[in-house]
């Protein structure tokens, strides 16, 4: 039984050795130029969620290309240091406005001096 199942294994081994190596005109595994990026990323616009959803990275043997992934990445996040610095911008514009508002005149001028501004 022995002999039996150690030859079975040796011709399916044979079997898919020569399956995989293509035995003699018709290769069984043709050459395929890899896979690249297309960048779904707008570049004349701010980056939404839509794009970030159809980001599809291209595989690899070993998974995904790093160069590829690394683009993505650096991409978004420069977007996103981007829209940062705007609410920033703009929270610091929008206190500036609830200050003067609350304020109403200066509150450290007597009433009837004059104020420079």
């Amino acid at each position: 039984m022995f002999l039996f199942l150690l030859i079975a294994m040796v011709v399916v081994v044979a079997a898919v050795t020569l399956a995989v190596v293509g035995g003699g005109d018709s290769a069984a595994l043709p050459e395929v130029a890899p896979e690249q990026l297309v960048d779904p990323l707008p570049v004349s616009r701010p980056v939404g969620r839509a794009d970030v959803e159809a980001v599809r990275l291209p595989v690899s043997p070993r998974g995904y290309r790093m160069a590829d992934v690394d683009e993505v990445l650096s991409r978004l996040g420069a977007e996103l240091a981007e829209r940062d610095a705007r609410i920033a911008e703009l929270e610091s514009a929008l206190a500036g406005a609830q200050a003067r508002a609350v304020g109403g005149p200066d509150l450290f001028t007597k009433p009837g001096e004059e104020h420079d501004q």
